[in-house]
Formats: structure tokens, C-alpha cells, sequence
């Protein structure tokens, strides 16, 4: 499992154009914790996986799923601004976690 998690958040963060560091720090972790989740060398917290779903918009069960189209998930307002704050960052990672419940509640809707 771990080996998926690590190449679904690897395909995520070139797809974005990040580097480790950048996703590290919006993470609120090392850059050298997030290279050992990315390579599988380490287990990934739970909370880890958590930030990293709501960084890049897409739901927490697709980072455990084997899909070579992952990237394809990445919330459409997955958009870069460089030499953004850290605040301004969680700001961002929050509006996209408000997104995904709205698109959650659609669904649902349509139903």
C-alpha cells in the first residue's frame, strides 16, 4: 500500500510542478520525511495523507488506489502562484477542501 501512496503523491507533485521541498513545506513536514513518503521508504501518516489530499484537491481513497491517470484528479483550481506565503497557501488548501464537499453535495444531489 505504501508503494502505491508513494508513486500517486509523486505523479501528483510532477503533474503540479512542485518540488519535494515546496509540497513539504505546505505540508507542515521535512522535505526529507516527504521524499521517504514519496519513495515508500516510510509509512505516511494518516494526517500526512490527509494534508496532501486536500493540497492537491483530489479525495484521500485516490492516493490509495493503483491509477495511472492520478494527476487527472487534481482539483481544476489546482492552479501555482510562485512566492506564495504560507498563509496565503493554507488559505488556498482550505478553499480547495470547500470545493471538494461542494462537488461531494452535487453528486449527491444528482442522485
Amino acid at each position: 500500500m505504501d508503494k502505491i501512496i508513494a508513486r500517486n503523491l509523486k505523479k501528483l507533485r510532477e503533474a503540479a510542478k512542485y518540488t519535494q521541498a515546496e509540497v513539504a513545506d505546505a505540508l507542515a513536514i521535512t522535505r526529507s520525511a516527504y521524499s521517504n513518503y514519496e519513495t515508500g521508504d516510510r509509512e505516511i501518516p494518516y494526517e500526512v495523507i490527509e494534508k496532501a489530499s486536500d493540497f492537491y484537491g483530489c479525495e484521500m481513497y485516490d492516493l490509495f488506489i493503483e491509477n495511472e491517470n492520478v494527476d487527472a484528479l487534481i482539483l481544476a483550481s489546482a492552479f501555482r502562484v510562485n512566492g506564495i506565503s504560507a498563509t496565503d497557501q493554507a488559505e488556498i488548501i482550505h478553499f480547495k477542501d470547500v470545493v471538494k464537499s461542494y462537488l461531494k453535495l452535487e453528486a449527491i444531489e444528482r442522485q
